[in-house]
C-alpha cells in the first residue's frame, strides 16, 4: 500500500531531535511564551524575508487576528477565492465582515486577478488571497489592484511554506498568515500557526492580541484571544525549519516526475518561470474523478481530495455565501491529490503513474 501521507514516516528523521528540545523545554521551567517561540519567530521572519513574526495556535487564528489588527469598520467587504478552504472565510465570517468570493483561474486554481475589481466598492477593505497547494498567487497584479485601491493584502499561506513568485516569498507581499498543522510541508506535532509583516506598530498589537490582548501583564488595552503559538512545538519548527528545503526540493522532484511521466490526459499543475511551486499538494483533474480514487485505492494506492465540496455549497455557508461559482464547483468536482509527501521515494511515484496510465486504457 502507497499511502497518502504518514506523518510518523515524515518526522522520523527528526525525532531525536525532537526529544532532546522537549528536555530542553521541560527542564526550562518556562512553558508559555519563552526563548523557543522568540527564537522560532526570528528564524521564520528571516526565512519569509519579513522583518516580524507572531507565533500563534493555529492557521485559523493566524486569518483572524491579522484581520482583527486592522480594525476595519463595520459592513467591510473582503474579497476571497471561491474555491479555497473554508477557513479562510471563517476568518472574515468571525471578525463580523462580508465575504465576497471570486472565481479562480481554472489553470492555477488561485484567485483570478482580472476578476477582482469588479467586486471592488466603497466597502472593500482587504484582498485575502490562497496560495492554493503551494503555488503562489500572480501578486504583481494583486499588488497593483491594492495601491490602486488602497487596500490591504492578507496572505493565507498555510499550504505554501516557501512558495515563491517571481523570486518573492509567500508571505512577504502583504501579510502573511501560515498554518503549522502536522501535513504541512513545515508541520509541527500539533497545531499552530504565525503571522508574518513589515509593519512594526501592526506586529506589536498582534503580540498583544495573541495575548488577552495586553502587552503590560494584567493591562489589557485590545479584546484579545488566547493564541499562542505553544512553546513546545515552536521547538520542533525550529529544528524541521532547519531541513524545509530539502522537504521542499523533494517534493519537487517528485513532481518532476508526475509532471513528465503521467498521462496527458489527467490535468496536470500548470508549471510557468515566474512560480517557484512548493508542492503541499500535488494535484490532477479528472472529470471520472471518483471512479479513479476507487481505481487506486483497489490497486493500493490512497490519495485525497482538496476539496470536496466548494464552501458556497457548505452548509455552514448559507446565508453567508450567495450565488453560483461554477469555475470553482467544477474544480471541486474534479480534482484529486496524489501522494507527494516527504517520505515518498521516487519508485512509490512511478508505481502511482503506472497504475494511473494503465487506467486510462
Amino acid at each position: 500500500m502507497i499511502e497518502y501521507e504518514n506523518l510518523k514516516k515524515v518526522n522520523e528523521l527528526l525525532f531525536d531531535k525532537y526529544k532532546d528540545s522537549f528536555k530542553k523545554f521541560i527542564e526550562s521551567g518556562w512553558y508559555v511564551l519563552g526563548n523557543n517561540v522568540s527564537t522560532f519567530e526570528e528564524e521564520f521572519a528571516k526565512f519569509i524575508n519579513t522583518r516580524n513574526c507572531v507565533g500563534v495556535a493555529s492557521g485559523l487564528d493566524a486569518l483572524i487576528l491579522s484581520i482583527d489588527a486592522f480594525d476595519f469598520p463595520k459592513n467591510s467587504e473582503i474579497i476571497v477565492p471561491a474555491n479555497t478552504y473554508i477557513a479562510t472565510i471563517l476568518a472574515i465570517i468571525r471578525n463580523g465582515f462580508k465575504p465576497i468570493l471570486i472565481e479562480p483561474n481554472i489553470n492555477t486554481y488561485n484567485i483570478d486577478p482580472f476578476l477582482i475589481e469588479e467586486k471592488i466598492n466603497t466597502n472593500t477593505k482587504a484582498i485575502l488571497v490562497v496560495h492554493l497547494h503551494g503555488k503562489a498567487c500572480e501578486m504583481d497584479k494583486i499588488m497593483n489592484i491594492s495601491v490602486k485601491y488602497k487596500l490591504k493584502v492578507i496572505e493565507d499561506c498555510a499550504q505554501a511554506h516557501g512558495a515563491k513568485f517571481k523570486d518573492k516569498k509567500a508571505g512577504s507581499f502583504g501579510i502573511g498568515c501560515f498554518s503549522f498543522y502536522p501535513t504541512k510541508n513545515l508541520g509541527a506535532l500539533g497545531d499552530g500557526g504565525a503571522i508574518t509583516s513589515n509593519d512594526k506598530s501592526y506586529n506589536i498589537k498582534l503580540k498583544s492580541l495573541r495575548n488577552y490582548g495586553s502587552k503590560k501583564k494584567y493591562y489589557n488595552e485590545f479584546l484579545g484571544y488566547n493564541s499562542r503559538l505553544d512553546e513546545i512545538q515552536a521547538g520542533f519548527l525550529s529544528i524541521k525549519l532547519k531541513i524545509l528545503d530539502d522537504i521542499t526540493n523533494h517534493k519537487r522532484e517528485l513532481a518532476k516526475i508526475y509532471l513528465e511521466k503521467l498521462d496527458n490526459r489527467f490535468i496536470k499543475p500548470v508549471v510557468n518561470k515566474d512560480y517557484f511551486d512548493v508542492y503541499h499538494i500535488f494535484n490532477i483533474r479528472c472529470n471520472n474523478r471518483d471512479k479513479l480514487k476507487e481505481y487506486l485505492l483497489n490497486n493500493g494506492i490512497k490519495t485525497e481530495i482538496h476539496y470536496p465540496l466548494a464552501p458556497n455549497k457548505q452548509q455552514a455557508m448559507q446565508g453567508y455565501i450567495k450565488g453560483d461559482y461554477p469555475i470553482s464547483e467544477e474544480i471541486h468536482n474534479t480534482t484529486l491529490s496524489l501522494p507527494i509527501s516527504f517520505f515518498h521515494t521516487k519508485e512509490d511515484i512511478l508505481k502511482v503513474i503506472k497504475i494511473m496510465n494503465s487506467w486510462l486504457k
